[in-house]
């Protein structure tokens, strides 16, 4: 993918505007996510389109914690949640009924809301912003975003294929000026830059193809944005998938269950295994794990098969 071929996020800023942006680039971390799933291409499609959006999102903010992008409607995708670190580690599921699938954003997504929450680990705070499912692409929807809950002007692309994913983000940023009359018109002229700063970017974001959005190089994709003006880049991020599944986290979960439960299922089946939704790995715990797990012998019957627990995420986080 040439370019496109690291996972990164780079912000930038229009010199002596109110305008700053942000552009993500992900391959290796977008494989790697959906290496032990199977989706179909308009899912996966959405699906990219998603963590590219949380990383745009993540890297808007000053945070630690983790920030979900959960989008829950009628349509063919019922649930699609997408998660990015204050690291930039990802993650993300979907799940959808494949007789129903088609192109279009309306039909894959029909009618329901879009929630973005964030989670401070340090503050043990808690943010969300809901809206209604709205436009005909999940970009726009995210505009419908940042309009109510943020009071920002901002508009999004995004794109993804089965090699990689992408966004751009520009943004309208509010002016903090002085008093006075002559402070005043220097505003006034300085405000009226801004908006045309941000109005051709926002004309030059619907014009760029999902191709070109993968895989333009950088300064291109920029400069058609902001023709003719200073751009400031500031460092590169790295972006990496990462579950945050563990052996433990899965260990805690059964002890939740119960030892009767737990014990009960690997008599039947000979053991008991909890597949990580978002990264499909399986934890296996067979009759030994079980009675090491619960501290007294197990009296059990050998199997050779095991029975799944799928897990499911939640606004926010995840069982495992």
């Amino acid at each position: 993918m040439s370019a496109s071929a690291s996972d990164w996020v780079r912000r930038f800023a229009v010199e002596h505007r109110e305008v700053r942006g942000q552009l993500v680039r992900l391959g290796p971390a977008w494989l790697a996510l959906r290496e032990h799933s199977d989706y179909p291409e308009p899912v996966r499609a959405l699906l990219g389109e998603a963590v590219a959006a949380t990383v745009l999102l993540a890297s808007t903010l000053k945070f630690e914690g983790e920030l979900t992008l959960q989008l829950q409607g009628d349509g063919a995708v019922r649930l699609l949640v997408a998660q990015c670190t204050h690291d930039f580690r990802v993650r993300a599921v979907a799940r959808f009924e494949r007789e129903r699938l088609a192109e279009d954003f309306a039909t894959l997504a029909g009618q329901g809301s879009i929630a973005v929450t964030i989670e401070s680990g340090r503050l043990q705070s808690r943010y969300q912003g809901v809206v209604p499912i709205d436009g005909d692409s999940l970009a726009s929807s995210l505009e419908h975003y940042f309009e109510n809950s943020e009071q920002l002007p901002t508009r999004v692309r995004l794109a993804a294929d089965a090699a990689g994913a992408a966004g751009l983000l520009v943004q309208r940023l509010p002016q903090h000026g002085g008093v006075g009359a002559d402070v005043a018109s220097a505003a006034a002229a300085r405000e009226a830059e801004a908006w045309e700063t941000y109005e051709t970017a926002a004309r030059a974001l619907a014009d760029i193809g999902a191709d070109e959005l993968l895989l333009r190089p950088v300064e291109e994709l920029l400069q058609r944005a902001v023709p003719g003006l200073d751009l400031r880049m500031f460092d590169t991020q790295a972006v990496s998938f990462g579950c945050r599944c563990s052996r433990e986290r899965v260990t805690g979960m059964l002890r939740s269950l119960g030892a009767e439960e737990v014990r009960s299922i690997v008599a039947e089946q000979g053991a008991v295994t909890v597949t990580c939704e978002f990264c499909q790995k399986p934890w296996r715990f067979d009759a030994v794990d079980v009675s090491r797990l619960f501290s007294a012998a197990a009296d059990l019957p050998p199997g050779s098969s095991a029975v799944e627990v799928t897990l499911t995420p939640e606004i926010g986080r995840a069982h495992v």
